[in-house]
């Protein structure tokens, strides 16, 4: 067991453990720690705690010390220059003709670097740019293209269901979501009802999923052959949220299939949920 402290360094981002080396911190706490970007100015987003050693990414790099007004000063006036930064590179970036979209700049707390943050369709040769960059700021020039996803997470911005992004709001980091998981939840594969801004699977997908997967265990699929009080059938319909079923008979063909809870059948032989290779070829740009 080690004890540790949690620091984000942005408002809504992953959480990186380190060593309080005695101090006893409370959250929302300005520090100041080293990372493999040299000195940054973080706050304390979990408390001291004790957690095991299989949680930790040694060396556990220790804290520093607690901020102080200097560097909440440093900080803003960091905040200041990456604005101008920002506008600047947006220049240069049309005057290069490059075909690139400027999302982000950061500057290190130390101001040893500057971090652009872009979007582009491909590849994108900024060499020039970054000699050119290098030639106003004279410090070292990071230029990092970042996917539609973390755009949104930069950018934040009202998602569909009217509630601010959730990548943007307290997603520190962004979970698998696959089309499988839509088929799952009985969506309609429609990308207009199950992307979200960005255009990839709202990752909100992701939140029920185990309930979901927890129901279709215990749930016959469509195709399923099913034992009832009135005799065997196939299942046609499925209802996961409410358990119920429609059933064909299978001593009555012609009939309506009829309606039964799954707690009123046994399954002799369950059904699978499939993603055809067509659906999963036609929606394969909003997988994420």
């Amino acid at each position: 067991m080690a004890e540790v402290i949690g620091v984000r360094f942005k408002e809504v981002g992953k959480v990186y453990y380190f060593d309080p080396d005695g101090h006893t911190l409370k959250k929302g706490e300005k520090v100041i720690v080293e990372t493999v970007r040299g000195i940054e100015c973080g706050e304390v987003a979990m408390d001291n705690r004790e957690i095991s050693d299989e949680e930790i990414v040694k060396p556990l790099k220790k804290l520093i010390r607690t901020a102080t007004p200097e560097d909440i000063a440093t900080v803003t006036e960091n905040k200041k220059k990456e604005r101008e930064a920002f506008e600047i590179c947006q220049k240069k970036i049309a005057s290069h003709n490059l075909e690139m979209k400027l999302v982000d700049v950061e500057y290190t707390f130390d101001g040893g670097k500057i971090l652009f943050y872009f979007t582009a369709d491909g590849r994108v040769d900024f060499r020039e740019l970054v000699k050119d960059l290098a030639g106003v700021f004279r410090t070292r020039i990071e230029l990092r293209q970042i996917g539609v996803r973390d755009e949104s997470k930069m950018l934040g911005g009202l998602g569909i269901c009217g509630r601010p992004f959730c990548c943007g709001s307290f997603l520190g980091e962004f979970q698998p979501v696959s089309i499988k998981m839509a088929k799952e939840q009985g969506l309609s594969l429609n990308p207009a009802k199950i992307s979200g801004a960005c255009g990839r699977l709202m990752c909100c997908l992701k939140y029920e999923q185990n309930a979901y997967e927890h129901l279709l265990k215990i749930t016959p699929k469509p195709g399923a052959i099913v034992e009832t009080k009135e005799g065997a059938g196939t299942v046609t319909e499925m209802s996961l949220l409410t358990g119920m079923l429609k059933v064909q008979l299978h001593n009555n063909p012609d009939a309506p299939p009829k309606p039964f809870n799954r707690k009123e059948v046994k399954t002799v032989r369950d059904g699978r949920i499939k993603v055809d290779k067509s659906e999963i070829e036609a929606l394969k740009d909003i997988e994420g």
